[in-house]
């Protein structure tokens, strides 16, 4: 894959079910901390070396942000890191919340 894929909220979840790819949340930290999806990491430049430390290359990666925006720019940045199956989440968290559950750091 030499270019991120989009993805919709109901296939990401489809995989993240099926605990085929790994979630990873670019949004500010307030904001993740008010609610993300559940078992997304939260992707900073202070936490990315380790991220690509615990997770292997070849697990697709789903990349959320606001509304999907940011998230292609970031999807982008981790194939060039040597992930091979990189997805930018239609909508972002902003179309999760909407029809999916969620957690709160609290929680």
């Amino acid at each position: 894959m030499e270019q991120f894929e989009h993805i919709s909220v109901e296939q990401a979840q489809l995989l993240l079910a099926d605990n085929k790819a790994r979630m990873v949340d670019i949004r500010d930290e307030q904001s993740f901390t008010s609610g993300h999806v559940a078992g997304a990491v939260h992707l900073t430049n202070g936490s990315l070396q380790g991220f690509m430390s615990d997770t292997d290359f070849d697990v697709p990666v789903i990349v959320c942000c606001y509304h999907g925006i940011s998230s292609q720019q970031a999807a982008q940045f981790l194939l060039h890191q040597g992930f091979e199956q990189v997805y930018s989440m239609d909508g972002g968290f902003e179309a999760w919340r909407s029809s999916q559950p969620f957690v709160t750091e609290s929680e």
